[in-house]
């Protein structure tokens, strides 16, 4: 069977990425962290191996922010695109910033997550399951 393999850089292309593997299913947060982070109603993401997940260029821009005690985000320090977070209860496991990829993906996400903290101006249109918190 062949090897999966993506690719993806942030706005500038200052950094640019390989993951050679699956990405998980892909989740749209509405959290109040990940809207203010990505400054968007919510953040795409999906799951990916810390292992398969390989930064190719600009490793030296790739800034750290500690938002919680428990998770790291990880962003451009030139153009502020996010691009991976890492939590702690999931050390063998980023957070990747769908929108940063520049391969196609074949799936699509499977739910939205924390809409209890949803942005009231927002409103979700698709009928995706829809969870209060994490499932």
């Amino acid at each position: 069977m062949e090897e999966k393999k993506y690719t993806g850089s942030c706005l500038c292309g200052g950094i640019r990425y390989e993951i050679h593997g699956e990405i998980g299913d892909i989740l749209e947060c509405h959290c109040q962290r990940c809207r203010k982070a990505n400054g968007t109603a919510f953040a795409t993401n999906a799951p990916v191996k810390k292992t398969d997940f390989k930064i190719t260029h600009g490793e030296n821009l790739l800034k750290k922010f500690e938002s919680t005690p428990t998770t790291m985000r990880c962003f451009c320090s030139e153009c502020g695109s996010p691009i991976i977070s890492i939590k702690e209860e999931t050390p063998d496991t980023y957070r990747l910033r769908i929108g940063t990829l520049d391969s196609k993906l074949e799936h699509k996400p499977s739910s939205h997550i924390f809409v209890a903290y949803k942005a009231e101006w927002d409103t979700i249109y698709d009928d995706l399951p829809q969870y209060a918190e994490r499932p």
